[in-house]
């Protein structure tokens, strides 16, 4: 009798303790239980980020398939100086296969800067209006890896079609549809990367995402250099195909964010993450027994078409947020003209196209290399510095022009270089700035108007084979005037990712108000 009475003692003592035990905030439930990154998480990493591959492919195809290309002289009557629109067709040849891009394949050497401008430019312009309409469904009912998987599929399928256009406007219709269709899968794949991981790795993953975009703009040279003497359509079945198959597999093996599954009250899948990630963890570890103490999820409800756009609105009602969204918007727009104009410029550096790529695309690896040693420095002066730099080189290729060639293709190096490194920051930085319920509409927003300064830059690029202050002077101009909005915005490094705007509101709140406390202990000191 008297064991008995002492057990029922002892349980009733334990129930009493896990009752007084405090509910903790799913906040601190997804943050341990994600601080342990492993190998499969590493894959999962890898596995999501490949669809960066395929979008780089897709922004920088344009240099090969809407390039200029080189021509010869086939008579007497032609010679290397000759303005090729007033020779007969029959006294100059193409160097390369007639089909080889869409300017020799559809007879546009003579055209304006407006025409062989506008698919690249209709591209970004599908861009624009595909981070609209699309950013907001991630964070609502869709989700991130659907909306990713979506994308890439679409993007593809895009690609392979448009080897049926019949001239330059069919094209342009159908670069806009690509643009529209993969401007969420950055977003999607940014957002993805940093939510399944712990503050501790989140700058470390992001990296992964650069890394993996750098692998495909490398590979474009290859690719065409390959098909140097095949039509432009090559290159598309080339890229197009093998990103249906990615598509597949990333259905079948990508797992959903977890901090989105909490934000839509998804409680059967929350809980299988959990105790996934916890068997996988030691038995000692805090985070095994988290399943055991949960708060209450919101209610999942049905949404409506205008609630899958309610993030916006939400963004929009707090008026440090719609400061904040002005400020990086205006700073995307500087870094985005640089680090996609630089590439797509590198025809006017009068050097050889496939090395000027190889080049230009290496630096993006002492970028990522930049990148990584930048995770324990405060992201406002990273950026600044780097950004500073790049304009600076940019400013110096317009300035040299023409008259020292090899200078000028180290100087647009660097400059990419300096673009590459401030961009790679900044966009770990707006993932900091916002919350879960408006992170992927708030970093598709940002990256609209990266998109809208790069519409310019076609157009901006052409005007500077005559003369480069209109593209390499006005890049590095934008770019440092940018970052004047700087000031407006707080620093994120080492901050924990908040779920909903009240939270990130109260955390800023508690983080001014100690530093102020610090600011003061300091000057009593002294």
């Amino acid at each position: 009798m008297e064991g008995s009475v002492q057990i029922n003692v002892l349980e009733s003592h334990s129930n009493i303790e896990q009752e007084k035990k405090p509910i903790l905030s799913w906040d601190v439930i997804i943050e341990k239980s994600l601080s342990n990154f492993g190998w499969m998480d590493f894959l999962q990493a890898v596995l999501v980020a490949v669809a960066m591959f395929f979008d780089a492919q897709q922004s920088f195809i344009s240099i090969y398939t809407d390039n200029y290309p080189k021509w010869h002289c086939t008579n007497s009557i032609c010679t290397s100086s000759s303005d090729i629109c007033k020779l007969p067709r029959s006294s100059w040849s193409w160097d390369t296969h007639p089909s080889n891009t869409i300017i020799s394949h559809w007879n546009l050497e003579c055209a304006s800067t407006f025409i062989t401008g506008l698919p690249q430019s209709s591209f970004f312009i599908g861009c624009l209006l595909g981070s609209f309409f699309l950013a907001a469904l991630a964070d609502s009912s869709i989700g991130r890896k659907n909306m990713l998987i979506f994308s890439c599929v679409s993007m593809s399928i895009t690609s392979m079609l448009i080897i049926f256009s019949t001239n330059v406007w069919i094209y342009s219709a159908m670069k806009f549809l690509i643009g529209f269709w993969r401007s969420s899968i950055g977003t999607c794949v940014l957002v993805l990367l940093t939510e399944k991981v712990s503050a501790e790795w989140r700058f470390r993953v992001g990296i992964v995402e650069y890394f993996t975009f750098t692998m495909g703009y490398m590979s474009l040279p290859g690719f065409a250099y390959i098909n140097r003497n095949s039509s432009w359509k090559s290159l598309y079945i080339w890229s197009s195909v093998p990103a249906i198959c990615y598509s597949v597999i990333a259905y079948l093996f990508v797992t959903e964010s977890p901090r989105w599954l909490v934000m839509q009250g998804r409680e059967k899948e929350i809980l299988k993450m959990l105790k996934r990630v916890s068997s996988e963890e030691s038995a000692d570890d805090d985070s095994v027994n988290l399943a055991s103490n949960l708060p209450k999820l919101p209610p999942k409800e049905k949404v409506s078409f205008f609630q899958l756009y309610s993030s916006i609105g939400e963004l929009f009602h707090k008026r440090w947020a719609v400061i904040r969204m002005i400020a990086v918007m205006i700073l995307g727009i500087g870094l985005g003209m640089v680090y996609f104009g630089m590439p797509l410029a590198v025809g006017n550096l009068g050097f050889n196209i496939y090395l000027a790529v190889v080049f230009s695309a290496s630096m993006e690896l002492p970028s990522c290399v930049a990148t990584y040693f930048l995770e324990n420095l405060r992201r406002k002066p990273s950026i600044l510095v780097f950004s500073i730099l790049g304009g600076i080189c940019c400013v110096m290729c317009a300035v040299l022009e023409n008259r020292v060639p090899a200078a000028k293709v180290v100087l647009a190096m660097v400059a990419f270089f300096g673009a590459c490194t401030a961009y790679n920051v900044f966009l770990i930085y707006i993932i900091e700035l916002f919350p879960t319920c408006v992170r992927n509409t708030t970093t598709s927003l940002v990256r609209q108007a990266i998109v809208f300064g790069c519409i310019f830059c076609p157009f901006l690029i052409s005007a500077g084979r005559k003369n480069n202050i209109y593209s390499y002077g006005v890049f590095g101009v934008v770019i440092m005037l940018s970052n004047f909005t700087l000031f407006f915005l707080p620093e994120t490094m080492g901050i924990v990712l908040c779920d909903t705007m009240d939270q990130q509101e109260k955390k800023e709140i508690a983080m001014s108000d100690a530093m102020n406390q610090d600011e003061k202990s300091r000057n009593v000191s002294v």
